[in-house]
């Protein structure tokens, strides 16, 4: 038998791993780790372990990190079969004027700088059209935090885009946005959240996470919003009939321990609510960010680290939060491609208009059409499919006469 690999892995080693079976890699694993894998795939459920054993996969490296990788993706087969799901979207930015200061972002701008936008409720409806037209179903609007916002604005701006597009699913404003508007109105939160809600607040984005530790939130963004607020709001919209997704921002000054610890936080929430439609894990862009040249970072996730998180996430979220997403927009073509294969089943949103990842420095581009989804998703043997935002309606987008035997036989997303 070969002897067990417990050095870190060479790029080519991870990139090979979807070649790997589970009898191929299962006897080379250390023996509490395979048990801990074990126990969550013969459960289906990511709480058949304890924290101290998903402390263990969290910092898995050599062999048990490829049993991680091929455990994962065999859950994700089983869980929700061979879909790779898209949306297609449009991403607007209303403003890049903000007043946080986020050391991780590099999008924000002061108000008289040079290149500073603010865009009024109309001219993001027209927005919003012109995606319509182009086939997006969803708009996704989030944006800067200026000072002296109109009190209204947030709903303005779904009044705006529902008048022109009504069938139009908006799925915005993140926590800290949420936050200020309540700042803003002197309205408690359920009453704010409900009158977003009735004024076509669709779905919000659960955005603002990042890590959900004030640590590390004191050293990310000293002016934003805490773990509690974020938990209150999400918690809040779920009570309100507002579904969200939620997110983890990997590869900056955070450890493995704050993935476990967020992760088993996003899940008792689920547990609660049942109102999480997706978990979307958040590379750090390092290159254009105060965070990084400030040398309080690292220079962003390394491979291992990317396909680790995406893996981790679906062994945890097992019976729990059944779709992982991968940000393309923080990934290159081929990553992206290896984090599906690592657990995950959906590539998120076109985005048509994609500005916060390109000025901290991402190159995956601003817009992914459908066809490349499709195309990325046929290369590694699954099956496209669009979807809506809730994972309600799912379209395959496949001839009958591509689909192999093996796909045919996968079970129906679920």
């Amino acid at each position: 038998m070969r002897r067990p690999v417990t050095r870190p892995l060479t790029q080519p080693e991870l990139e090979s791993f979807p070649a790997l079976e589970w009898l191929d890699v299962a006897p080379r694993i250390e023996p509490g780790f395979r048990r801990a894998l074990e126990q969550v795939l013969s459960a289906l459920n990511g709480a058949a372990i304890s924290r101290e054993q998903a402390l263990l996969l969290a910092n898995a490296q050599g062999d048990d990190l490829l049993g991680l990788l091929v455990a994962a993706n065999d859950l994700r087969r089983e869980l929700v079969g061979n879909l790779v799901t898209y949306v297609v979207n449009r991403n607007i930015n209303f403003t890049n004027i903000c007043f946080i200061g986020c050391k991780f972002c590099a999008f924000s701008r002061g108000p008289r700088e040079s290149d500073t936008y603010f865009l009024t409720p109309d001219q993001v409806a027209h927005k919003a059209t012109e995606a319509w037209d182009l086939g997006a179903t969803e708009v996704c609007i989030q944006g800067g935090l200026p000072h002296g916002l109109p009190g209204f604005y947030y709903r303005d701006i779904l009044r705006a885009v529902k008048r022109v597009t009504p069938r139009m699913h908006i799925h915005a404003f993140s926590p800290m946005e949420i936050v200020y508007g309540v700042e803003l109105t002197g309205m408690t939160l359920e009453n704010y959240l409900g009158m977003l809600r009735d004024n076509g607040l669709d779905t919000l984005p659960g955005t603002a996470a990042e890590i959900l530790d004030d640590q590390v939130r004191n050293i990310l963004s000293r002016n934003k919003l805490s773990t509690e607020q974020w938990t209150e709001v999400i918690r809040a919209a779920h009570r309100c009939g507002i579904r969200t997704t939620s997110t983890l921002m990997y590869g900056h000054v955070e450890t493995a321990t704050h993935w476990v610890d967020q992760i088993l936080l996003l899940r008792n929430i689920q547990q609660e609510t049942g109102g999480l439609t997706e978990f979307v894990p958040l590379g750090f862009v390092h290159q254009n960010t105060l965070l990084f040249h400030q040398g309080l970072a690292r220079s962003g996730p390394t491979l291992a680290e990317h396909l680790k998180i995406h893996a981790l996430a679906r062994i945890m979220f097992a019976g729990s939060i059944h779709n992982i997403q991968v940000s393309w927009v923080k990934l290159n073509r081929r990553l992206s491609q290896l984090c599906l294969q690592a657990g995950a089943n959906d590539y998120g949103g076109t985005l048509m208009e994609e500005n916060i990842s390109r000025e901290a420095g991402a190159t995956a581009g601003q817009y992914t059409s459908p066809e490349n989804f499709q195309a990325m998703a046929l290369e590694i043997g699954r099956i496209p499919a669009e979807r809506n935002t809730t994972y309600t309606r799912i379209r395959i987008k496949q001839r009958p006469e591509q689909a192999t035997v093996q796909q045919s036989l996968e079970p129906e997303f679920a």
